[in-house]
């Protein structure tokens, strides 16, 4: 899409304002960018990149700003994070909460951001279900986990069952199907299920989506160096901008379902505002990475800030940190 010139002006211009906060004229991108270029062929190619949707003017200056769309291109063909020495601290094999918190701090220290990781997904296990009955069509499903911990979920079922119903359900539940996860359950039982009683099948069907539930309610993120944003230019001057960022940090659902994303990919992924839903607003964008126990993923981490920020940098920062927690969660 882009000829060299253009490439090594737009990615001189995106570094120039990460760096320092300024639109970017003509004349700076001549200095820096080290092309022998007349300031009309630079107005020139400026013109290009504002008319491909790269960069744009803000109405107060003759320089120009990346766009979400600018800061995408830069991230995916011009950036290269260089590796450098790790000047950030340790994290420790601890109780998985103290860990967690430990990270988000180390996240949030390090990119004078905020850093963000949600708690480790438990294997939604079940060693024995039960059903009870509370009324018409109310009934209380109770799942225990391997470790002994205790869910409860009250579910409604089309039609009214019996006790004697529900014993049956729960025997034949907890001989088929104990020691599987929920996701195993479920694909077992769309074979499975015809060979059951219609009202038996549905309420089992029923038990597993409130297992499923019941697991997910257990994810919670942690949240830590809200108030770095009070302090970043791109926000400060803008109070309505930073009641959205805090509102987002307050509801927390927008925030899971983002890292939820995350952590179906491998490796550091990076999210800019105003190019997809995943992130909600213009100005922000997200750093994550999955974190693994024993080689399996249970959890996401990140940072969240500007557009503006050292993407290099970051990607470092939670590269490392991601595997920081890997280590110390997987310690015995």
């Amino acid at each position: 899409m882009l000829d060299e010139r253009a490439k090594t002006l737009l990615k001189t211009l995106v570094e120039r304002y990460i760096a320092d906060g300024q639109p970017v004229g003509s004349r700076t991108l001549s200095k820096a960018s080290g092309l022998d270029l007349s300031p009309a062929t630079i107005r020139n190619v400026m013109a290009d990149l504002e008319e491909l949707g790269l960069i744009a003017s803000p109405h107060t200056s003759a320089g120009r700003i990346p766009t979400a769309r600018g800061y995408r291109l830069f991230v995916d063909t011009m950036l290269t994070a260089q590796p450098r020495q790790w000047d950030g601290p340790q994290i420790q094999a601890d109780q998985p909460q103290r860990v967690i918190a430990n990270a988000a701090q180390v996240l949030s220290s390090l990119s004078n951001f905020v850093g963000v990781v949600t708690t480790p997904r438990k294997p939604s296990l079940f060693r024995h279900i039960e059903f009870l009955r509370l009324g018409e069509r109310r009934v209380l499903v109770i799942l225990v986990a391997p470790d002994g911990d205790v869910q409860n979920r009250v579910i409604f079922t089309a039609q009214d069952v019996t006790q004697a119903q529900l014993i049956e359900a729960s025997n034949f539940l907890t001989q088929h199907y104990a020691g599987l996860t929920m996701e195993e359950v479920r694909e077992r039982l769309k074979s499975e299920v015809e060979q059951l009683r219609g009202e038996i099948a549905a309420l089992m069907q029923a038990a597993v989506e409130a297992g499923t539930e019941a697991i997910a309610d257990q994810e919670q993120v942690v949240i830590a160096g809200e108030r770095n944003l009070l302090t970043v230019q791109d926000f400060s001057s803008d109070m309505g901008s930073l009641r959205k960022l805090f509102d987002l940090f307050e509801h927390k659902t927008q925030l899971m379902r983002l890292l939820d994303v995350s952590s179906q990919a491998e490796g550091v992924r990076i999210y800019i505002g105003g190019e997809s839903m995943v992130v909600p607003f213009e100005e922000l964008s997200v750093v994550s990475a999955p974190y693994e126990v024993d080689g399996q993923v249970v959890g996401t981490l990140g940072v969240i800030g500007p557009t503006r920020m050292a993407y290099d940098r970051m990607i470092q920062i939670v590269d490392i940190t991601s595997r920081l927690v890997s280590n110390a969660l997987s310690q015995k």
